[in-house]
């Protein structure tokens, strides 16, 4: 996956002290992975379509401000039939709400190149306060920020009507990002 390679890319190379600010989101290079359970069996998509903005000076990490939006119907379950089931109104409803956005609100430095992000994740009109760790390493002008999240859909609607029962479709998804920014 374009994830791990960018990661041993990053990783492969010294890293350079350096202050920067970090203002583009580098849509290609950028992922957001999710996981769940269906049926006792584990499964995991990609969300392949990623933009918004960032504001990201390494010398004041706690000033940042980002907002992300990922592009529902970029969705990659490994099936073209789930893809398009769960871009359907009972699930993501991307024909009403196509992108699930997140605005941070805080991000605090927790040790080097950790934080704890907190923001707003808004995904088919249903909110959510959501708080997470976050690393950051930066190499060739190039930030990467990574980081984990467990979230409830049922806190977003996600799975209606029949779906809505989590004996088939867990309630419980993890979602994992890689987000590369660009001065």
């Amino acid at each position: 996956m374009k994830l791990r390679v960018l990661l041993a890319t990053l990783l492969a190379t010294p890293l350079l002290a350096s202050a920067a600010t970090y203002t583009t989101i580098d849509s290609d290079a950028s992922q957001v992975e999710f996981y769940y359970g269906q049926m006792g069996v584990n499964m995991e998509g990609i969300f392949q379509a990623i933009g918004g903005q960032i504001h990201f000076d390494s010398t004041q990490p706690e000033n940042a401000q980002v907002t992300l939006q990922i592009k529902l119907d970029s969705v990659d379950t490994g099936s073209s039939e789930a893809d398009e089931e769960v871009q359907k109104k009972t699930w993501f409803n991307v024909a009403e709400y196509p992108d699930a956005v997140f605005s941070s609100q805080s991000i605090q430095k927790t040790e080097d190149n950790q934080f704890l992000v907190s923001g707003v994740l808004n995904i088919k009109g249903h909110e959510q306060t959501i708080e997470f760790p976050a690393t950051f390493t930066e190499e060739n002008n190039q930030a990467l920020f990574q980081g984990s999240f467990e979230m409830q859909r049922g806190d977003f609607a996600i799975g209606e009507g029949a779906w809505s029962s989590f004996d088939i479709v867990a309630n419980e998804v993890r979602i994992d990002f890689a987000i590369v920014a660009a001065e």
